[in-house]
């Protein structure tokens, strides 16, 4: 189990990530400025940044998590499907987050976007998942 305040990180860095994510998503794609030319709108920068900002900190909380609760759930045998999923999908996001940045071409990063958000707007349920699971199923039962 993860202790109180390593918990609270986890919840505030993790909706920060996706909440910040939405947010480009919706600002990228249904609120362009309109106009002469269609625009992009000034908040879509900042949400990026802030993306990558919480995306910087999910990256030291996953190390940490790593340590102190994934290898430990793995070697007692709990929620491991979940777990390794929630695995997979974090070591996703971090891939396609690093080929959005280093790719030039915009047709690849296009496709790479598109294959990182839709898998990124899933994570709340993955995780609320993982989380039902152990509840669901209590230490000793």
């Amino acid at each position: 189990r993860v202790a109180a305040l390593p918990r609270l990180v986890v919840n505030v860095v993790g909706a920060g990530l996706w909440l910040t994510g939405a947010l480009w998503l919706l600002f990228h794609y249904l609120l362009k400025r309109q106009g002469w030319l269609v625009a992009a709108h000034p908040l879509e920068t900042w949400w990026l940044r802030f993306h990558a900002a919480f995306a910087f900190g999910a990256i030291w909380t996953f190390g940490f998590l790593w340590g102190t609760h994934v290898v430990p759930g793995w070697w007692i045998r709990r929620r491991v499907r979940s777990g390794v999923l929630l695995v997979a999908v974090a070591g996703w996001l971090m891939l396609t987050a690093y080929l959005l940045y280093y790719l030039g071409d915009e047709d690849q990063r296009f496709v790479v976007s598109v294959l990182h958000w839709s898998v990124g707007l899933s994570c709340p349920v993955l995780f609320l998942a993982h989380r039902w699971r152990a509840r669901a199923h209590p230490p000793g039962h």
